[in-house]
Order: structure tokens, then sequence, then C-alpha cells
């Protein structure tokens, strides 16, 4: 079975919001800059619970960020 990659909007949903930078989503998903670099480069496959909070942070459902 092949690895599973999972895509997302992060960095579309980033602009989307007043052009929120790295740094200021990191902050409110209590992470570094660094794993948000990572996250958007698909790089990084992100524990569900900060799924939910990067959701959060933008206030749309997971499927929204995570496909």
């Amino acid at each position: 079975m092949g690895k599973l990659v999972i895509h997302n909007n992060v960095r579309r949903l980033r602009f989307e919001n007043n052009e929120m930078t790295q740094e200021q989503l990191a902050d409110k998903a209590q992470v570094t800059r660094q794993t948000i670099v990572a996250i958007e480069k698909e790089k990084y496959t992100t524990a569900l619970e900060l799924a939910f909070r990067i959701a959060q942070v933008f206030n749309v459902p997971l499927e929204a960020v995570f496909y």
C-alpha cells in the first residue's frame, strides 16, 4: 500500500485571512513557524489535535484545511 499524501489549503487560507503570516498562524496554533512551513510544503503530516487547532484559527471545518 502506498503512502497517503494529505494536501492542505493552509497557505491559501492565510492569504484569505488578511494575509496572515506564517508566524501569526504559528502563534495562534501554538506551534513554531517552521512547523507551518513544513505543513504548507506537505513535508509534515500534522497530528489531529494540531489540524483541529488550525481549522479553529480560520473558523472553518477540518475538511476546508486538509484533504
